[in-house]
This record gives structure tokens, sequence and C-alpha cells, in this order.
């Protein structure tokens, strides 16, 4: 299974520096421990110097991270404000049949409500779905309609 950590980098800043990343790294951690097979697609783990990259690598990485999403699975989008880069992966994973939770207190933002499969209010709500099995339920019961019928 692929899954692709979605979230603010940059958000509403006015000038070239990311937010604070911590939720990735506990976001990483929950789904290592529940999904032990999964390939995990972290772009700020990849990209942790983007903001001293120059133009063409900038735009390299942002339009080959925005395209990994749309081969992800499943898609966490981590929106406590809005983000036009998220926006996009959700919409490249949305476009491509991916399984997509965003966890922002957004309900209204059409980018989000047309997208996302589930909307969670909070960090600790996405921590739970991973960790009492939720989506490792939700992921086997879309493999199982995705498999060839002899596969089944």
């Amino acid at each position: 299974m692929e899954i692709f950590i979605a979230g603010v980098m940059q958000g509403e800043r006015l000038d070239k520096y990311i937010n604070e990343q911590d939720y990735r790294l506990i976001i990483t951690q929950s789904l290592r421990s529940n999904f032990p097979e999964a390939n995990i697609t972290d772009p700020w783990a990849l990209n942790q110097n983007s903001v001293h990259y120059d133009e063409e690598l900038a735009r390299e990485t942002f339009l080959t991270m925005t395209a990994k999403a749309g081969e992800a699975d499943l898609l966490l989008a981590y929106l406590p404000t809005v983000s036009m880069g998220t926006a996009m992966e959700m919409w490249e994973a949305y476009r491509a049949g991916a399984y997509i939770v965003a966890v922002t207190p957004h309900l209204h933002h059409w980018a989000i409500r047309f997208t996302a499969n589930e909307i969670l209010p909070d960090l600790d709500s996405l921590l739970h779905e991973i960790e009492n099995g939720h989506l490792a339920e939700v992921m086997h019961r879309r493999s199982a309609v995705d498999a060839p019928f002899d596969a089944v």
C-alpha cells in the first residue's frame, strides 16, 4: 500500500519558511506501527532543505511530489489552516481514486469537502482512526473490491 502524508508546509506564510512539521513525525510513527508493510511518502522528510532550493529544483520537487500524491492508495491531509499545495495533492489523489482523509476544521471548503472521503477534526482523531484499525479496515475493503474476481 502507498500512503502519502500531505499537509501544510507554508500555508498562509508570506515568507519563504516552513511551518512546524512535527505532525508528520507523529503520523509517520503511528502509520509505521499500524501499517508496517506500507510505503510512506512524506514530502517534508524527502525535502527538508527545500526552502533553499533554486527555482528549477523547487519547481521539479513541487511537481514531482504533487504527482506522487496521485500514486497513493491512502492520502492523509493535515490542514489546520488552508494549503494550496495540499489542495493540489488532494486533487491528484482524488483523480486517481485514492482514499483521502482530511484533518481540518475547514468543513465548508469545497476543495476539502468534495475530495475527502473522511474529514476528522484534529490530529488525535486521525491517530485514533489509525490505531483502532478503522483505516486498515477501510483499505482492506477497498483492496478487496479492486482485486481481480478470482483473487477475492
